[in-house]
């Protein structure tokens, strides 16, 4: 394909913003929903074992596209980690301790939002781990995950790499909205005096743990529709995945009721519809 005939083709998906249309997003999001279900069946047949880790700047779009993933799979088959600050106790522990029984078993899909990178990042960007607990973190972590894929684990990485201005425009769209407002942690208003420093530790994290067992893939996240649809397409991509999903079927007729008399509808409590409060009266139907 020519320049000139890739340019043509992205005015077309794109939008006078330059993100992917939402109607185009919407109809091949739902297309990959589909394959991603097919991925889980075959996963579950297979007793295969797939980490997934999604890492990046705060606000990068890493949460949305687990979403994207989780919305049609099956929680009991693909699960998402998000872990807290560690205890004291967690802290005395082997680094890669906390994570270990959180790792899958055979026929599970985990998902890391975030992941033991925590210690490359977060950690040691903002000092809460000294330089040797670092430096061991960084000899440790590529041993660590080839014993990983050596045992079979599939371990697919994404780094969601956002702008410092499309960050700042997240987060100021997280101040304006009260549903999002707590996503704001006082580490990301940190964070964002350190844009450098995380810029750094980034590169640094990439020079040790970019391994070809398991490297590292770039999502470019300006475009939060074209990252979710780049994210799970490459990840579909990674397995040569079978079609398990069951076969359409009719559903039998139910049984005859059998002898039971309803309680009565007065002795249950019923939660309060609010429905009708979210309409005018003219908008009310009159049949």
């Amino acid at each position: 394909m020519t320049t000139l005939e890739r340019e043509e083709l992205e005015e077309l998906v794109t939008n006078k913003k330059g993100r992917i249309k939402k109607g185009l997003y919407e109809e091949k999001l739902r297309e990959l929903q589909v394959e991603l279900v097919k991925l889980q069946e075959w996963v579950k047949a297979e007793g295969k074992r797939v980490v997934v880790i999604f890492e990046g700047r705060d606000a990068a779009g890493k949460g949305g596209a687990i979403k994207r993933i989780t919305a049609v799979t099956n929680p009991r088959i693909v699960r998402t980690v998000a872990l807290g600050t560690p205890t004291e106790r967690e802290k005395t522990q082997w680094y890669f301790q906390r994570y270990v029984p959180h790792l899958p078993a055979g026929g599970e899909i985990v998902l890391f939002d975030r992941s033991w990178y925590n210690r490359a990042g977060v950690e040691w960007v903002m000092g809460f781990c000294d330089e040797d607990q670092y430096r061991e973190f960084m000899r440790s972590c590529p041993e660590f995950e080839r014993m990983l894929v050596r045992s079979g684990t599939h371990l697919i990485k994404y780094w969601f790499s956002v702008s410092d201005t499309e960050q700042e425009r997240r987060f100021q769209a997280r101040v304006d909205d009260p549903t999002k407002r707590w996503k704001l942690s006082p580490m990301d208003l940190e964070s964002r005096r350190k844009w450098v420093d995380f810029s750094k530790a980034k590169d640094e994290m990439f020079a040790h743990t970019d391994i070809k067992q398991a490297p590292w893939y770039v999502v470019q996240a300006d475009d939060k529709r074209r990252a979710r649809l780049n994210c799970i397409s490459h990840l579909l991509s990674v397995f040569d995945y079978e079609d398990l999903t069951p076969a359409p079927f009719e559903l039998d007729d139910r049984p005859p009721p059998q002898a039971y008399v309803r309680p009565p509808m007065h002795e249950q409590t019923f939660v309060p519809d609010v429905a009708p409060e979210l309409v005018g009266d003219d908008e009310v139907d009159q049949d």
